[in-house]
């Protein structure tokens, strides 16, 4: 097969580098790629939101599966866009459709199908900026903290957890009113706070049968102790150590197994990850959020401890026959570190020589943030590289990770030196 991989980030890089390996795959092009990418498949300068552009290579490569990373194109109705045309419908879109790309396009589109389908999550209200007052009122009612989230997409920064009343109700303001995160935060959701450990559950459905994928802790904050702003992840471990077979078990009874009812209750086309953020509270899980994609940096842990063939198991997602294929976990612990660009996640500086690449052993480095640029490998983004190892427990895969994020080097380099430490 001829396959299209849309994205640029650690989470593509990893995708691709399982892909490859699958017999079933004799090409593989990722939509634009990065230098990681470049290295083990090809890349081609095509936006994942250009749709007439994406149709047009398809056509032209003879493409039989297109791959979908972010949500953007998702939310933008790529699956919808292929099955509406004649000339595509035939060709598998690992993805939900636009309605289900909803759960993470919306934050009160996914806490109203929470509520209709009986899955625990936390209590609250929505405000626009003509309700701004009656939101400031609702946040009265909350202990602190106070939780507000941008009702849109706002690149996993849209949300805020206050401790001073007064302060919410300002930022509530600026999120409404002076629009913060733009029309990303013309609706704001205020919800009550959950104080428990949050984790992260991966599951790949074709709309009817679905596979629970490994578990993955991921680190959001840019500063040590989990302190300063929040980032799109500085690290990730899994399996999550204190998830064992009774939280597991609660986790698909009263979580997963609703939430794909609920697609086929509500006739939503769905056929690609949910990603389930997840609060254990008092060893009961509640649903923080719904991601219609794989996370990033938790890909570039869970989809390393696939053995099983990720290409067959997108196909049988595509064919609706995801129940006759068998997954296969590697029992030994993964870990990443993130590299970001000093600055980040504010203002950085892009386009830093990376060296000492060729160094690494025993563990796999997956591009997020680079380019190629005559020969020299640079940074492109606020998180450049996430390196991954395998160990018997996380202590000994982090151990290689940090031993080798020591031989590599790029002008202004920054990670956290704590991944983990409050799992020990």
């Amino acid at each position: 097969m001829t396959i299209l991989l849309l994205g640029s980030g650690g989470r593509e890089h990893a995708f691709a580098w399982k892909m490859i390996q699958s017999p079933l795959c004799d090409t593989l092009f990722v939509a634009p790629g990065n230098a990681g990418t470049a290295s083990i498949a090809t890349n081609v300068a095509i936006s994942p939101t250009d749709f007439e552009a994406i149709k047009a290579f398809v056509i032209q490569e003879k493409v039989a599966m297109v791959v979908v990373g972010p949500e953007d194109p998702l939310v933008k109705g790529i699956y919808d866009f292929f099955l509406n045309d004649a000339a595509l419908s035939h060709i598998p879109v690992i993805g939900p459709s636009k309605m289900g790309a909803q759960l993470e396009g919306s934050k009160e589109f996914a806490k109203e199908f929470l509520i209709r389908h009986n899955i625990p999550t936390a209590a609250y209200d929505s405000f626009t900026a003509e309700t701004v007052e009656k939101g400031c009122e609702f946040l009265e009612t909350l202990q602190p903290p106070y939780v507000l989230k941008a009702d849109g997409l706002a690149a996993g920064k849209g949300v805020l957890i206050i401790q001073d009343l007064a302060e919410a109700k300002e930022e509530l303001r600026n999120m409404l009113v002076h629009q913060k995160f733009g029309a990303a935060s013309s609706k704001v959701v205020i919800e009550e706070f959950l104080d428990g450990i949050e984790l992260s559950c991966f599951v790949l459905t074709d709309g009817k049968n679905y596979k629970i994928l490994p578990t993955a802790k991921d680190y959001k904050r840019i500063g040590e102790g989990d302190t300063g702003l929040n980032t799109g992840g500085m690290g990730a471990v899994s399996p999550v150590p204190y998830v064992d077979a009774v939280l597991m078990e609660k986790i698909e009874t009263r979580i997963v197994k609703p939430t794909i009812d609920g697609f086929q209750k509500d006739g939503i086309p769905y056929k690609g990850f949910v990603f389930i953020g997840l609060i254990n509270v008092n060893n009961e899980p509640i649903v923080i959020e719904y991601n219609v994609r794989m996370g990033d940096p938790e890909t570039e842990v869970v989809i390393p401890r696939l053995k099983t063939d990720l290409v067959a198991l997108f196909l049988a997602v595509a064919n609706e026959k995801l129940d006759e294929i068998n997954l296969e976990i590697d029992k030994r612990s993964a870990t990443t570190i993130m590299i970001v660009s000093g600055g980040y996640p504010e203002d950085f500086e892009k386009g830093k020589v990376i060296s000492g690449l060729e160094k690494i052993q025993d563990s796999i480095v997956f591009h997020a943030g680079t380019k190629l640029d005559n020969g020299n490998i640079l940074s492109n983004g606020g998180r450049v590289l996430a390196v991954t190892s395998f160990g018997n427990d996380f202590e000994e895969a982090i151990k290689k990770s940090y031993q080798n994020i020591d031989k590599l080097h790029f002008d202004k380099m920054y990670f956290r030196k704590d991944i983990g430490n409050d799992l020990k």
